[in-house]
Order: C-alpha cells, then structure tokens, then sequence
C-alpha cells in the first residue's frame, strides 16, 4: 500500500531542484555530472541502496579461501535465484551487487533474462568495461539496408564527445586505424599474450579485411592527472572488477562521475527511491517534477525540476515513461505516436568457439588481464555482404589451464597436487556480440492486472530472436571455427547456448531517437518530442544496437545532451 505523498511535510521549496536525474549508474552518474559541473543543483533519485566507493565493496581484496564456498553460491542460492544466478561474473564475491529474483518480478511473453543491479552505481560497478567506438557505418546501416529508421546524428556529431568521456573514465587501446572502429583518446593497452599474437598474426597473413586488436577497455593503465584528481589509480590487473575496485583502476559512477558531482556542491542523492511516474503539467506543456515511492517505508514523495533525465536503464526507463500518464499523455509520457516501448533489441551473444593450441608451452603470461583482444566486425561494412543484416564484433582471447590434463588424470596423492600446480594446455576462444534488428513486435508493456510491492505496474516482456538471429550465428561459428583452424588449434568446439535474450545486459530501445516524431520519440539532442524538458539518454534511446559495445556510446550521448540542456535552460527554451 502506497503511503499519503509526502510534500508539504518538508515544503515544495526543499523538494525542487534544477535537474532530476532518474538512476545513478553509467548515463545517470554522466548526467549528474555534467549538470552539476555546470551549475545545476541536481538531484540523482536511485531505487536501490547508497554505494560509496571502497568502502561498500565487502569483498574486494578476499582471498578464495576467505568464501565459505570458494565463491560460488549455494545450490539453494540458485534455486531460489534461477534468473540472477545465470549472470556474467555473478557469484558469491559479487552477488551483493546484483537483484534478487524475488524482490523484482516481471512477466515474460517470451522468454527473456532481465539482468539487473540496484545500488547507487547501478550496474556500473559490474559491467564488462569494452569501449569501442561506433563506426560511421553503425549509424548509416539500418537505413541504408533497410532494416531500421534513420537514426538523427551520425559518427561526427557524436565522436566529440566520445573523446570527452574517453579521457575522463580513462580508456585503454590502441589508435589501429581501423574503419569499423574508430580510434580515440586511449591509454597504454594490455598486452597480447603469445597464443593471442599468434592468432593476430595467423588473421593477418589468410584475411585482409579482418583485424584482431589489443583491448579498448574501460581501465586505467597509465594514470593521467585528470583520474588522479578523482582519486583513481592505475588497474592492478586483478581482474576481480566486479567485487568493486578499491583502486579505481576500472571506471564505474561510483568511483568517477558522482564523486566528481559531489565535489561541485550540487549534488544531492536520493537512495532507497523507486520511481512512480513523471509529473506532467498540463498547463505549462511540460514536465515539473518525478514521483517516488520509498523502497522502505512505501511513502510517496513528489520531486520537481525544470529538466529531467530518465536513465534508470533501458527497460526500466520505458516502464516510467509508460506509466506516466496525464490528460495530455494518456499512453504515457511523449507517447503521441503509440510506439513508446516497442522495437526493443539487445545483443545477440548465443555463438562461441574454443579450441587446443599444441605448443608454447615454455611461454606464460603475467598478471590477470582483465580485458580481451577484439575481432573489429568485418560482416556488412558498408555494403551488404552477407544473406543477413547487421554486423557483430568477436570478442577473442587464449588462456593457460592448470594442470595438463594426461598428467592430472594419471596422478593420486602428491603427484597429484604437482599436476595440477603445474602450468597445462593453452586454449583460445572467440565468442560473438552480434548486432540484432529493432521490430515493432519486440515490445514491453506494462501489466493491465499485476503490480509490484509498490503499487507499480509489473512490466511485461515480449521479445524474441529472430531469422536474421539465426543466419548470423550459423556464420560466426563457421567463420570463428575457420580462423582457428588457420591459426594452428584443434579439438575446435562450436556453441550455440540458445540462452533468452536480455543475458548479454545490452536491451535497447523503447523510446528511440529519430528525425521524425510519426516514428520515434526522442530528437537528436535525446529531447522527447512531445515534452521538451524530458531526456532519455540510457539504452531505451538507441535507434539500433550496432554490434559494439553500448555503454561509451550512452556516456557520450549523455555528456551530449547534458551540455545541451544547460544552454537551452540558460536560453529559458526549457
């Protein structure tokens, strides 16, 4: 039961600020700062449990031997956690960081694996950190083939603002002077291990249009004085990011945007806050404040601003913008065209490869990378090639096992124990990020009959692959099982996991940008259409999903936007 709304206990004045932020994780904490560096007192509403930096992250510097179960969860965990449980990098060292099934049910149509982690941070504290730029091609694509509407920017408006983010967060790579993916403002990149540079080298000499490059990765390597002055320092090459890096050698809101937000005094956090709706007002023709409810004590509480952010991720934000209805909005907010919600895409992470290499056995590697080669897409680059649309990166590696497996399956006792301290076989591996189509019949709704413990609608899901899902696996396995072979490996081993959508954590779209509002909702400054003073800046913005990783691009259309609405509010456009 939803408690009585809650304004007049601390009066209107106390309750407005210049800018709402809905969500504090990587656009949420973008937006925080670029609204607060610039004078904005702002006011960053998260669902979940405040999060400080290093001194909220329990497990960062355990020992596997201080987990009551080595680091992984119970089966009882997981029985009652099906969903969860199935998470990149979830785990008894991580799980603190990530949802409870049962806390935050959804329906699914179809099947589909919300993945979700609510603290101030968001999901920024566990994401998997690859920054590569879109190319030009990503923008152009689904209108040029046919497969989806114009997106209103391209690769110059945004590239700016790319390099804006990248020496900011600090972002590891090299400049490769490749066409399906730009170079940018990088830092020293980790390494290739031997097998890796093998593989790189064998790629180079059979295929002149495939390109294997050392990581673009969210990661301090060399630390400049703008990450000093954030108190961050250089990756220690642990790779245990997803306890929270007490270092701040990976970049995350928690450890970067919303700390530097603080510093400038206009920043207020708002923890323990769940969304209700956006406030519409009629007679101004714009929006005037959020509605949240208290994850704790279930009271009602009515903030207002003269702009606001929703980036509460990318499902999460079309089910606040759904629910805020009015008389002028009666589908929801901007929602004059009835598409708010639809044409949601993802990832398509289903295809991986992984095969022996004979060899290099005098060789090692130094550290834990905590980053992998990139396979730039070298499928429908401004042409199309291929019977299927959309292109995919290959994200690649190689790794040493313990213990060779003939000497470990032969021993007992202490040459048992020397077997499996020994260094074993190396191994490489390549799995797929594959670009899927935006369809109108991918949609989520809202739920006529069922709410949550707040009094919310639930949020239904109804989305699902696709033929043109399934020709781009079929050929990612041929030609990743083909590179490998060249390379030297055996006992190559194809998959298809046939895993739900909504698993890679890249679901996209709902509310997308585009030039004309008959068939998007959002401008090129991510502005809704019909509600000026509304942006959407997270993955319910996306026109299409391109094949590269997504997150630099949220940062940069956020610092985008932001910049955007600081000059429109000065002009009182707002």
């Amino acid at each position: 039961m939803i408690s009585p709304i809650n304004v007049n206990s601390t009066g209107i004045d106390q309750n407005t600020f210049d800018a709402i932020v809905i969500g504090s994780g990587i656009s949420g904490g973008w937006a925080a700062k670029e609204l607060c560096e610039h004078g904005l007192r702002t006011l960053v509403l998260e669902r979940g449990r405040n999060i400080v930096h290093n001194k909220d992250y329990p497990t960062a510097t355990k020992h596997p031997w201080e987990f009551t179960h080595r680091g992984r969860v119970t089966q009882e965990y997981r029985d009652a956690n099906p969903l969860i449980s199935k998470a990149a990098g979830f785990g008894e060292d991580t799980q603190h960081f990530f949802i409870q099934d049962k806390d935050h049910p959804y329906i699914q149509d179809k099947p589909f694996d919300w993945i979700r982690g609510y603290q101030v941070g968001g999901k920024s504290i566990i994401w998997g950190r690859a920054c590569q730029r879109w190319s030009k091609h990503e923008f152009i694509a689904p209108a040029k083939f046919g497969y989806g509407i114009e997106w209103p920017i391209g690769y110059n408006d945004i590239a700016p603002w790319y390099s804006h983010v990248e020496k900011f967060i600090g972002v590891c790579g090299n400049n490769d002077g490749i066409e399906a993916m730009p170079d940018g403002e990088f830092l020293p990149p980790f390494d290739f291990n031997c097998v890796e540079a093998h593989v790189q080298k064998s790629i180079q000499q059979h295929y002149k249009d495939r390109f294997l490059v050392q990581a673009r990765w969210a990661h301090i390597t060399q630390p400049q004085d703008i990450h000093l002055q954030q108190g961050r320092g250089k990756c220690q090459a642990r790779n245990l990011c997803m306890r929270g890096c007490p270092f701040g050698g990976y970049f995350s809101s928690v450890s970067s945007t919303l700390p530097w937000a603080q510093k400038t005094g206009n920043l207020t956090i708002r923890p323990h806050a769940v969304v209700h709706s956006i406030l519409y007002d009629d007679q101004k023709g714009k929006a005037k404040g959020v509605r949240i409810i208290d994850a704790n004590t279930h009271e009602a509480t009515e903030y207002f601003a003269k702009v606001i952010f929703v980036n509460a991720s990318a499902l999460n934000s079309n089910l606040i913008l759904l629910n805020s209805t009015s008389n002028r909005f009666p589908a929801g907010l901007g929602n004059d065209n009835g598409l708010l919600g639809k044409y949601i895409a993802f990832h398509n992470y289903r295809a991986s490869v992984s095969a022996d290499m004979d060899g290099f056995d005098d060789q090692y590697y130094y550290g834990r990378n905590p980053t992998e080669p990139i396979l730039a897409n070298y499928r429908n680059l401004g042409k199309q090639d291929t019977d299927y649309m959309g292109g995919f990166t290959t994200f690649t590696g190689a790794y040493r096992t313990r213990g060779k497996q003939e000497a470990v399956d032969a021993a007992c006792g202490s040459a048992l124990k020397d077997a499996v301290a020994s260094s074993g076989n190396w191994r490489a591996y390549m799995y797929m990020q594959g670009e899927t189509i935006p369809k109108e019949t991918n949609h989520v709704r809202l739920s006529d009959t069922e709410k949550d413990q707040w009094g919310i609608p639930l949020l239904v899901t109804s989305v699902g692959y696709d033929d043109n899902d399934e020709k781009m696996i079929k050929d990612f396995i041929t030609q990743s099982s083909e590179m490998l072979e060249k390379a030297g490996c055996k006992n190559i081993d194809a998959y298809d996991t046939q895993q739900a959508p909504g698993l890679d954590i890249h679901e996209m779209g709902g509310c997308r940008m585009g030039k004309d509002p008959k068939t998007s909702l959002l401008n090129a400054w991510n502005q809704l259409h019909a509600c000026k003073n509304v942006f959407v800046t997270d993955g319910a913005c996306m026109t299409s999903t391109g094949n590269q990783s997504p997150s630099i691009l949220y940062m940069a259309l956020t610092a985008r936007a932001a910049r955007y609405a600081v000059n429109e509010l000065k002009r009182q456009n707002l």
